[in-house]
């Protein structure tokens, strides 16, 4: 068994890879094994429960990159508009720069696929959702907006980016991305 360091970040970075392009249910662990040229017994040796644990670490992982670029935004720009709108904006450079492979909706197949049949990937992925409409809702919040009303803007600002994104990656354009950042303004003004 290799336990060279970056063997958990390799199965990692290929799990979430695999997950996020063709889904929880159509990637196995024997692939994961493979494209991240990964003995097997350090994927059982990193994640001992198997699947749902490695689904797990990669949803929370991604969500913490997510949510500190999203904090770094709210924290560096003038309002909760503009640091939606170049949150958005960069996400769609990353897009074409990554020739639309890179980026991937932080939990929509995963909630998708896996909200009926296990409880603790649901569970997951939701949090992420509520973890990025925190972020913004607490900007608002800190400019004025009462609690509802930024809850719900929150909300549905991150609708719009993950179906913004979502369009992207299908459609292989940034269009949506930067239709949805247009209209930023108009949802957080």
């Amino acid at each position: 068994m290799s336990n060279k360091p970056n063997t958990r970040e390799a199965i990692l970075d290929t799990a979430s890879k695999l997950f996020f392009s063709q889904g929880y249910h159509a990637t196995g662990l024997n692939q994961i094994i493979k494209d991240s040229d990964s003995p097997k017994g350090s994927l059982y040796y990193y994640f001992p429960h198997g699947k749902e644990e490695l689904a797990l670490t990669c949803i929370n992982r991604t969500s913490e990159v997510v949510a500190q670029k999203l904090r770094h935004h709210m924290e560096n720009s003038k309002s909760a508009s503009e640091a939606m709108e170049d949150f958005i904006l960069g996400m769609a450079k990353d897009a074409v720069e990554s020739s639309y492979e890179g980026i991937v909706p932080f939990s929509f197949w995963l909630a998708a696929e896996t909200s009926c049949i296990s409880e603790e990937l649901r569970t997951a992925c939701k949090s992420v959702f509520m973890d990025l409409q925190d972020v913004i809702k607490k900007r608002l919040l800190d400019e004025g907006v009462e609690n509802k009303p930024a809850a719900d803007k929150a909300s549905v600002v991150i609708s719009l980016f993950e179906g913004a994104l979502l369009q992207t990656l299908t459609f292989r354009e940034e269009q949506p991305l930067l239709a949805a950042a247009k209209f930023i303004p108009v949802i957080l003004g």
